[in-house]
Formats: C-alpha cells, structure tokens, sequence
C-alpha cells in the first residue's frame, strides 16, 4: 500500500510547513547553547526533539498546538538546566560530566583511559592533528565533557590555569 488516506499526506505536508519553521524559532530564541556542541544532557534533549518532531507530524492524535507546545517545553527546560548550571555552580556535578585527564606530561593514565573507554590509538590520532608527533612532547590530553580531546603541549601549558577543572590535574610535586 502506497497510503492509506490521501488527506494524510495534505496533513503531514501542512504540519511540516508549520512546526519545522516553529522549531527553527524556538532553537534561534533560545540561544547558541541549544545548539552547542552535545554533552549528554543536550544529546538527549535533540532526542526528545527529534522524537517530538517526529510524533507531530505522523501522529494524528498529537495535535499541532500540542506538539509545538512540547518542543518549546523541551527547549525551554534545557534553557534552564543550563542557566541553573551556570548560576548555581554546584548543580553541574548532577548535570554534566567532569573533563578526564588522559595524559600527564607525557604518560598516557592507562587505567583512566580504559574507565572512559577511549583507545591509545584516539589519543595518538589528536595528537597528530593538533601537529604534534612526540606524546612525550605534550603536557596532557583532557577528554572534555562533549567527547573531544584537547591537547595541551608542554608550550601551551602556561600555569596550568587550563587544567584547572580537571581532576587529577595538578602538577606533581618535583614533577
């Protein structure tokens, strides 16, 4: 069967006419941080929105101001948990990850790296892309909250007020 109902695909057509041009809104409204890059608070955020999407437009019993309502719901409490994050310091630890210290002045932490589930080899491949051959000639990888690593040379390190919030970061004593 090709379609059940013909007044089907009218509906689906006018409902995406209207809700993605919405959507569009209510992500510009709500800021950059809507579209940032994903730690796994907004990954299951564009989850939820993408499944609400969906539901709006195959589903006859969500109707459109509903559907529209719950995507602005969505967004909306995303908007919060992010300002809660940055005005009330102490609820990130619930909301979001804390970076992980890969690498310390040229020692890959083995145990940490298999925690995180992230190889030598991911480690060895950002390094290269940051131009840089010699793991012995960095001062440490970070996994960041989103999932990417940063590379911070022995160069780039300064006072090490970059590793500042990151566990296990602080310089050894002697070292």
């Amino acid at each position: 069967m090709v379609w059940k109902n013909p007044a089907d695909l009218l509906r689906l057509l006018v409902v995406a006419l209207l809700v993605y041009p919405l959507l569009v809104v209510i992500l510009r409204v709500s800021g950059k941080r809507t579209l940032s890059k994903l730690n796994a608070f907004d990954f299951v955020v564009t989850v939820a929105l993408g499944s609400t999407l969906a539901t709006i437009l195959l589903s006859r019993d969500v109707s459109l101001v509903e559907g529209v309502l719950a995507l602005a719901l969505l967004v909306g409490l995303q908007y919060g948990v992010a300002l809660l994050a940055v005005r009330w310091p102490p609820s990130q630890r619930l909301l979001k990850a804390r970076p992980t210290l890969l690498l310390r002045d040229g020692r890959l932490r083995h145990e940490t790296m298999r925690s995180v589930r992230v190889a030598e080899s991911e480690i060895r491949q950002a390094a290269r892309s940051q131009g840089t051959g010699d793991l012995g000639d960095l001062a440490a990888v970070v996994l960041e909250t989103d999932g990417s690593l940063s590379i911070i040379t022995r160069a780039g390190l300064g006072d090490g007020s970059s590793l500042a919030d990151v566990p296990d970061a602080q310089p050894r004593p002697g070292g």
